[in-house]
């Protein structure tokens, strides 16, 4: 028990430090390559946050454990916006721009809704159970294709209008590297964290189910939430939003569809309507609390976290 502990304060200083330095070469890695810090957001910090939830999906389908991969990336995309941008928000008002209220949110929202209309199979009468086909999550991976387009239109874009860029903090070269190691502790602490709060909850006598529901949930998503939390303090706030989309998307059509496309549909034992209406739910107060003023407000950033705490009640209650 003391060497988990132990192991678990590691982990979470590797976790913090990683994604401090992580943002920093992200930053620096934008301004060198004369790029909007909202582009890096949605690609190099959104899917490298995002590996942890990606090693878990594939080493869950491997097993034949399909709960763990759904109710990993559902669980995930609903933290992501109600917790993690819900204390972003708190530390201090998210700023979005027009043009990310005009295009990646609604990206996002249409996402999450063709996820959920993907499985609602028993109530559009298509199968008698709800289910996730390989034919679905080659659908998902053809809306990512179509993401990652906008993305390349968006750098080419922001390369044409040649705005006036910042001098960069540390040379292309270092910034990669600072990438890559803030990467590196982000994933290993948070992989560390995981298994020792795990074996933690296992000896003071958590169920299995109540350890996939917190521990599981929670710490794929420390990453984001780490580096969320570093990148609003530090201002960034491009990276905030940029981060939480790109993470969203990724979860969606990558950790789920790709692996569901290697091996094979799913069908989750103990699936529930509530988590996809959440899903849903969150991803649409977030467009709509963008859309009024073009921010996240403190107000708005308590009302996701109470939404947080009602949802994940509700789900511990159920359980």
């Amino acid at each position: 028990m003391f060497l988990n502990i132990l192991l678990l304060i590691i982990g979470f200083i590797l976790l913090i430090k990683g994604a401090d330095v992580f943002v920093d070469g992200a930053s620096s890695t934008a301004e060198n390559f004369k790029v909007s810090k909202m582009l890096i957001g949605l690609t190099i910090i959104a899917f490298g946050t995002s590996a942890p939830e990606f090693a878990v999906s594939v080493s869950a389908l491997a097993s034949g454990s399909t709960d763990v991969v759904l109710g990993n990336v559902i669980g995930s995309c609903i933290l992501n916006i109600l917790l993690i941008l819900g204390v972003a928000a708190l530390i201090k008002p998210v700023k979005i721009k027009t043009n990310t209220v005009r295009k990646e949110l609604p990206l996002c929202m249409l996402i999450s809704t063709l996820l959920a209309v993907l499985f609602m199979d028993v109530t559009l009468g298509t199968s008698g159970e709800n289910s996730f086909s390989r034919g679905d999550a080659i659908a998902v991976l053809l809306f990512f294709s179509v993401f990652l387009y906008y993305l390349i239109t968006l750098a080419y874009h922001n390369k044409e209008t040649k705005e006036k860029a910042e001098k960069p903090k540390f040379t292309l070269g270092k910034s990669i590297v600072l990438v890559l190691v803030g990467l590196v502790g982000i994933i290993v602490g948070s992989e560390m964290v995981v298994q020792n709060s795990t074996a933690i909850a296992t000896s003071i006598g958590w169920s299995e189910r109540l350890i996939s529901l917190t521990i599981i949930a929670f710490g794929t998503s420390l990453p984001e939430l780490v580096t969320t939390i570093v990148a609003s303090r530090k201002g960034e706030q491009d990276l905030v939003v940029g981060n939480i989309i790109g993470s969203n998307i990724f979860n969606i059509c990558i950790v789920l569809g790709l692996p569901v496309a290697i091996f094979g549909a799913i069908t989750p034992s103990s699936f529930q309507m509530l988590d996809i209406i959440m899903l849903v739910t969150s991803a649409v107060m977030l467009f709509i609390f963008a859309l009024t003023k073009h921010k996240i407000s403190r107000a708005e950033g308590a009302i996701m976290l109470a939404s947080f705490v009602a949802y994940y009640g509700a789900i511990i209650i159920m359980s």
